[in-house]
């Protein structure tokens, strides 16, 4: 997968979604605190999420214009990284997929600890014990099938049937965050490791920029089965989409999606304000209006989505990723073609 894309800017509408209209309270939409000026966010979010969440911030806070750029975690992370080349990094909040890029970061000391952030409803495994990134979500990583597929995986090693070969798809760790941590959980298994990564191109599987021609190809029957994010799948499913999300036998992987404010960031009041709003009860209610697992237990998930003590999770090394993320991602463009 190629990442010489041209970078894309879109200023991505700050009117008001209608969900975010009848989901905000009262209270939270006369909050001004004189939060004002321009925010800069730099995201890995689907476009209609991005421009809904934005839309749902300004209702709390509509003094403030949010300037966004949007791409895969992978060019986000570009991006910056030639920012940071230049001496002008322009973001004052990142909102993307995974923690190892924002562990990252922190190692390098580009991110300010949010010291105004209350946590005491979310657990601790959803942040950074310095506060340096905060996770918004709970987004799993698992199997999606077409209803009409002749073969219904359970496991990931089901992948790897013959009966499947050419029928699998799946996003690029070159590209997605989430797929990265899939990728890195994968290769650590015991009973998958990169036998399994390999074996997936010996059955033809494809890797796609990202998770949405995934669902895309899937749904349509061009494929038959793939490796999707949970809401993706369980909205389509929702919606008539003829796919099913499945829970492999060994387990699935997630991201929380964290926010981080950069200890360049211009407008501090603003960006402290928007990660405020993402992990606080509106905003986590206003997540699930997305097709989100909220992070509060106080928060209900969305209708139809299974308990989140009934998943099963493989086990995530955040510290051996980052180590070896660059590595993981060149074999993998190795295997499958970059």
């Amino acid at each position: 997968m190629s990442l010489t894309r041209p970078y894309r800017r879109r200023l991505l509408g700050t009117g008001a979604a209608l969900v975010a209209a009848n989901l905000l309270p009262a209270s939270l939409l006369h909050a001004q605190s004189g939060v004002s000026g321009t925010l800069v966010l730099y995201t890995s979010q689907p476009e209609r999420d991005a421009r809904e969440t934005i839309a749902a911030f300004n209702k709390a806070h509509p003094a403030v214009k949010v300037e966004v750029f949007r791409s895969g975690t992978t060019e986000v992370m570009n991006r910056l990284r030639t920012e940071f080349a230049a001496g002008a990094p322009r973001p004052d909040v990142l909102l993307i997929a995974d923690a190892i890029s924002m562990e990252a970061l922190k190692a390098e000391g580009r991110l300010a600890r949010m010291r105004h952030l209350d946590t005491v409803q979310i657990p601790s495994r959803y942040f950074d014990n310095e506060r340096t990134y905060m996770g918004t979500k709970m987004i799993s990583t698992g199997i999606v099938v077409n209803t009409r597929s002749a073969v219904r995986p359970s496991s990931w090693k089901d992948l790897l049937n013959p009966a499947l070969k050419g029928q699998i798809v799946m996003p690029s760790p070159l590209y997605s965050g989430a797929a990265a941590i899939t990728v890195g959980a994968w290769s650590r298994h015991p009973d998958l490791g990169w036998n399994f990564i390999e074996g997936l191109k010996a059955n033809n599987a494809i890797a796609v920029r990202g998770n949405g021609a995934v669902l895309q190809q899937v749904a349509t029957g061009e494929k038959m089965a793939g490796v999707l994010v949970d809401f993706m799948a369980l909205n389509a499913k929702a919606k008539g989409s003829p796919v099913d999300f499945i829970v492999p036998r060994e387990g699935l992987t997630f991201v929380t999606e964290p926010a981080a404010i950069l200890n360049t960031a211009r407008n501090v009041p603003a960006a402290e304000a928007f990660v405020a709003f993402l992990v606080s009860p509106e905003g986590q209610r206003f997540s699930t209006s997305l097709g989100y697992y909220p992070l509060l237990g106080s928060v209900t998930p969305p209708a139809g989505y299974p308990k989140v003590e009934s998943l099963r999770f493989l086990p995530l090394d955040t510290a051996g990723m980052l180590k070896s993320a660059g590595d993981e991602r060149k074999r993998f463009a190795g295997v499958f073609g970059g």
